[in-house]
């Protein structure tokens, strides 16, 4: 590959990391660049259990690293700031909870020189440990719980919708206009949305490797696709249309959990007992009808990451399709109108769930 002139910025948006922080910058300072000049900048959610001086720290012996403000203390405003901030012609977005190849940093910009694509990543490739995390891993990767997103294929090579985290010449992210501060989550989806809509190409390359580490427990996955599916609406609203309809399934699935409940509920109430039986039959025969794919795709789940994994999947899978059904319900009502939402840091909608 012919080396790209200028200089490469790495960019990441971090806040109370503390436990993680450390790993993080030195996987960076470890990465090898192939003698690409390049920089890291750390855009810092003003943390509040000493993550800033601990990056402060590492700056002071690397002057390849820069740690800077985001009063935002969102991801968008952080990695807008960092990008504002860099002095590299090409943008590599990278995130403290993950693990990366040796070589992560100079595929990417290998890929980005040889497909001549304006934004180019590897496949959402997990790691795990402990029966529940395992079961959200295996989960993750099946067409059940994505609906065949193709950046969840660890083996695909080629034009997608999406990538994990990304790679950019900066002008490409500075034409779109940065990633949108008003998108507290999905805004990397926003982003490749708003790219791929403006005639860019989206490439995934899966020489490009991370391994990012899943929620452990039912509950912080049910947060965590909650905010997704709510954060969804804000981005169709945006744009008219849903990037892809796969995102509507769970929430009609949820609608017709809880339309078909309420119906069951309201005839017993006013004695409609022959409603009752219909709408109670047709509630059971689709919860009867889901229950059977989950078990399925368990199966099949199990069969691929081991059988210890199968009274896990089913629920597990629920949790996936039910809290992001759910949370998009949310956001249809809370985004009824065009005016932007605003949240705190600490709402439910906002807080970040790991």
């Amino acid at each position: 590959m012919k080396r790209p002139a200028g200089k490469v910025t790495i960019v990441s948006a971090c806040r109370n990391e503390i436990r993680h922080i450390a790993e993080f910058v030195e996987s960076i300072l470890s990465q090898e660049m192939g003698g690409l000049n390049w920089e890291i900048i750390i855009a810092d959610g003003m943390s509040t259990d000493g993550t800033k001086p601990r990056i402060e720290k590492y700056a002071a012996a690397n002057p390849r690293l820069r740690v800077i403000d985001n009063p935002g203390r969102i991801v968008s405003t952080g990695l807008n700031a960092a990008i504002a901030a860099a002095q590299g012609n090409i943008i590599i977005r990278m995130d403290a909870h993950t693990r990366y190849a040796p070589d992560y940093c100079s595929q990417c910009v290998a890929t980005l020189f040889e497909t001549e694509a304006e934004n180019v990543g590897g496949p959402a490739r997990t790691e795990s440990n402990g029966i529940w995390q395992r079961a959200v891993a295996a989960a993750y990767h099946s067409r059940f719980s994505t609906g065949g997103a193709k950046f969840h294929d660890p083996n695909y090579e080629g034009y997608v919708d999406t990538v994990t985290y990304g790679c950019w010449k900066k002008s490409t992210l500075l034409q779109l206009g940065g990633f949108d501060e008003a998108m507290i989550r999905n805004q990397d989806d926003e982003l490749n949305l708003r790219l791929i809509r403006a005639g860019g190409k989206v490439w995934q390359n899966p020489r490009i490797q991370s391994w990012y580490s899943p929620r452990a427990t039912l509950g912080a996955l049910f947060n965590q696709y909650f905010q997704y599916g709510f954060w969804k609406v804000a981005v169709i609203r945006k744009h008219g249309s849903p990037g892809s309809w796969r995102h509507m399934v769970p929430a009609l699935f949820a609608l017709a959990n809880i339309s078909l409940a309420l119906a069951v509920m309201l005839t017993a109430t006013v004695g409609a007992k022959t409603f009752m039986v219909i709408f109670a039959a047709l509630w059971a025969g689709m919860v009867a009808l889901y229950s059977i794919l989950a078990l399925v795709f368990s199966v099949s789940a199990a069969r691929q990451n081991g059988w210890d994994l199968l009274p896990y999947l089913p629920f597990v899978f629920a949790a996936y399709h039910l809290s992001y059904g759910a949370g998009f319900l949310g956001g249809l009502y809370r985004f009824r109108t065009a005016q932007a939402a605003s949240f705190s840091n600490d709402s439910v909608f906002a807080r970040i769930t790991r």
